[in-house]
């Protein structure tokens, strides 16, 4: 190897060590709460009684996660995201603070959102046509 070569690999190295330092370093730590929210850009946002429902969209991909307005004790809490055409995703069960994310691939086709926390929900019909 010439000189060159290894003032090259050891640039590169020095690259690597340094976009994993800060990987690292941006990661949350192990005490951090979970992500909640979808990536994307919210696009709608649908209350009711007892929490909410967010709805994101990133490419041909919606996303929704229910969040509840009191977080104290674990409940029944669900989120369903269904495209046109499709049968509808869902997560349900006892949460302490939100449902979801779920993610479903829309294109261009509307969604139907659901959404609960305890006895109350949210329908949101068909939307995002």
């Amino acid at each position: 190897m010439g000189g060159d070569a290894i003032r090259r690999l050891v640039a590169v190295g020095a690259a690597v060590l340094t976009v994993l330092g800060v990987l690292v370093l941006a990661a949350p730590g192990a005490g951090a709460a979970p992500r909640q929210d979808c990536p994307g850009r919210q696009v709608r946002t649908l209350p009711f009684g007892t929490g909410v429902v967010r709805l994101y969209k990133y490419g041909g991909f919606v996303c929704a996660v229910t969040v509840a307005k009191a977080s104290s004790r674990p409940g029944v809490m669900s989120v369903s995201v269904q495209a046109r055409g499709n049968r509808p995703v869902t997560d349900r069960g006892r949460y302490r603070h939100h449902a979801g994310p779920v993610v479903v691939h829309a294109g261009h086709r509307c969604v139907w959102v659901r959404g609960s926390v305890g006895r109350r929900s949210v329908s949101s019909g068909w939307i995002l046509c």
